[in-house]
């Protein structure tokens, strides 16, 4: 049998090559049509977000929040991809500081502007500033809060929401940037090379970010503000001031099927054990309407967040149970780590 293949002219892969190439291939299909398009979609939108503020900096104006709005969905497309070029040099937390625990952000801002600190003046400066005052969560103040979009002078705010918007957009070139100046071929080139040594590595760290991404949503976006039954904590629920809170649900729900589809082999049924759990997620959180998660703080509101909480956990306990050994990767992997 095996020489009339050869006379034929086919090519006989061992078992392994097999495996590898459908590795190989799921790495691939989730870097560029995942990862890359995300992350051109974040250089694009804060560029015109940051375009704009040079022209309109009122914290009322509608062009700008329509902007900010874009752009920030634009991060929580991409939010899960906590690894590689996202966690160099801070990243990540200068783009997405949340939660914040002890309020820094408020009183970082209000220092800024009470002192009217020239720290905004360049570039290279005010990424010194504390990521508590950088980034998406930061500009939602400067946008939506009372106390700090009427501090101090209407000057100095325009400068500070100009300064933070360049500071975004330039974070987010960066990212996009390392992407496509050698990290995506570094995992699309998995085995050669020392940062990714094997095919496993790299689905480790795209399953790392699936996980992240599952368990980020499910315990701090609808965890925090859920609290417990008797101290609910509707106040603690991520970008209420904007009113995003139920769609970063969404949009990260819809974000993270998409990578999960890309990456599960087209063999076995598998995809089929798992999509239902994502999809069951993302309709339960269509069907809710609570912005903010105010219900939380009343029984059948309640119920139906918490309803959500556990359709996000029977996503991941499929990607972990299911994805994960079909990938050839071991159950029980940390999904909090990049890799």
């Amino acid at each position: 049998m095996r020489r009339l293949f050869l006379a034929l002219g086919l090519c006989i892969l061992p078992l392994a090559a097999i495996a590898q190439t459908e590795a190989q291939l799921s790495v691939a299909r989730v870097v560029d049509q995942h990862i890359l398009p995300g992350y051109a979609a974040l250089e694009r939108e804060t560029g015109a977000l940051a375009a704009l503020a040079q022209q309109d900096c009122d914290s009322l104006s509608p062009d700008l929040r329509v902007a900010y709005g874009t752009a920030f969905d634009a991060w929580i497309r991409v939010s899960h991809l906590a690894f590689g070029p996202a966690e160099e040099e801070n990243r990540l937390f200068s783009l997405s500081f949340w939660p914040d625990q002890r309020g820094m952000t408020p009183r970082s801002l209000l220092r800024l502007i009470d002192e009217e600190d020239p720290v905004i003046d360049s570039a290279e400066d005010f990424a010194t500033v504390s990521i508590a005052a950088r980034g998406f969560y930061a500009l939602e103040f400067l946008l939506y809060d009372t106390q700090v979009m009427t501090a101090g002078s209407d000057a100095y705010r325009c400068a500070l929401v100009q300064a933070m918007t360049a500071d975004i957009h330039r974070t987010a070139a960066q990212i996009n940037a390392a992407w496509l100046g050698g990290f995506a071929d570094l995992m699309r080139g998995a085995g050669q090379n020392e940062r990714f040594r094997s095919d496993a590595e790299a689905l480790r760290a795209l399953l790392g970010a699936l996980g992240h991404g599952l368990e980020y949503t499910a315990d701090l976006r609808l965890g925090r503000p859920l609290g417990t039954f008797d101290a609910p904590r509707p106040l603690r629920a991520e970008a209420r001031r904007s009113g995003r809170s139920l769609r970063h649900v969404q949009l990260a729900l819809q974000s993270l099927a998409e990578m999960a589809a890309l990456i599960t082999p087209a063999r076995d049924g598998i995809g089929a054990r798992i999509m239902p759990q994502f999809n069951a997620a993302i309709q339960r959180a269509q069907a809710l309407d609570d912005p903010v998660f105010a219900g939380v703080s009343e029984p059948q509101g309640r119920l139906r967040i918490e309803d959500l909480q556990r359709r996000v956990r029977d996503a991941d306990a499929a990607v972990q149970a299911v994805l994960a050994p079909a990938l050839g990767v071991a159950a029980g992997f940390n999904a909090m780590d990049g890799d």
